[in-house]
């Protein structure tokens, strides 16, 4: 969990702050994007497999992994069983940094060199401890970091009747990981876990947190001075080639109104091709996270659509 920060990094960061961001709704950017990042796969379930941790790695809802799969809520998994597992997002579109954070989308968006992209699934903030949005620059990295404790967690340790840690060495145990990216947003960093299933969540304590294989990837393609930004965008729409892609989330801070309109602005002002609005629909009542074809009309034969990285 995010209650930690590296002792090298609380001058910048601001000790003790708890980030509440005005529950104000606004009209989200006309972005649209022109990709999209992971793939359909047939994953194979190992003996430490449990749907939350699968969805954890690949960055996929369990009631979603459930629903792709028709499984029942008190099937358990069992080795050796072959999942479906649909994990495409839409990569946010018109911006330019080389790190990008969407935070209802919980994911973390790398941009290399040419058309290079990678996209990794993340925890964010929940709504009441939220992650702020906006421009940063990486000022630190650090691996085996170790960690002091604001004061605001230890307050809250001790209202949920558990010893406050004041700072915890590099370990295992570390809530920071191995690897520690300090921002110049105040009081926020990007780091790994000692818990991965705890990815794909909405429970940090603002603070970005990744898996730790991915965090240390992450890592070794960041440098000091590397621009990024925060941003809230839960309905993303992509054009691959002929094909219109919709991806929804849920509001989960409150900050945006009726998706359908959000998506009306983009299909009334871009050049995309004509949306079939039953498939729209269906996107947003289920609000599952996965970028869907939304198309008029029958995809063509023969068309496969380009994958990234993720």
């Amino acid at each position: 969990m995010n209650l930690l920060r590296p002792a090298a990094f609380l001058a910048v960061a601001a000790v003790g702050t708890v980030h509440v961001a005005a529950q104000t709704r606004t009209a989200a950017p006309l972005r649209l994007s022109d990709a999209i990042v992971g793939s359909v796969v047939e994953y194979t379930v190992n003996p430490e497999d449990s749907l939350t941790s699968i969805g954890a790695r690949m960055g996929v809802d369990v009631s979603t992994l459930r629903q792709q799969n028709g499984l029942d809520l008190r099937a358990a998994l069992q080795p050796g069983q072959t999942l479906t597992v649909d994990n495409r997002h839409v990569v946010p579109g018109g911006v330019s940094d080389a790190l990008v954070v969407n935070i209802p989308q919980r994911m973390l968006f790398l941009f290399g060199p040419g058309d290079e992209m990678r996209g990794y699934p993340v925890a964010v903030g929940r709504p009441t401890w939220q992650t702020p949005t906006g421009s940063f620059s990486v000022l630190s990295k650090r691996a085996k970091p170790t960690c002091d404790v604001p004061p605001s967690i230890q307050e809250e340790m001790r209202r949920n009747g558990r010893k406050p840690l004041t700072s915890v060495p590099p370990e295992p145990s570390n809530p920071l990981g191995d690897r520690w990216l300090g921002l110049s947003l105040p009081s926020v960093g990007i780091h790994g876990t000692s818990a991965p299933e705890s990815i794909y969540t909405f429970d940090t304590h603002g603070c970005i947190r990744l898996h730790p294989d991915d965090i240390r990837d992450v890592f070794e393609r960041v440098a000091l001075q590397d621009a990024g930004e925060v941003i809230y965008e839960p309905v993303l729409m992509a054009q691959v080639g002929d094909r219109v892609f919709l991806e929804v989330h849920r509001d989960v801070y409150g900050r945006r109104g009726d998706p359908t309109l959000t998506i009306r602005r983009i299909a009334a002002q871009c050049p995309i091709p004509e949306l079939d609005w039953d498939k729209v629909r269906r996107v947003v009542e289920s609000h599952d996270g996965i970028a869907s074809d939304v198309t008029a009309g029958k995809r063509r034969r023969g068309r496969r659509l380009p994958s990234m990285t993720m």
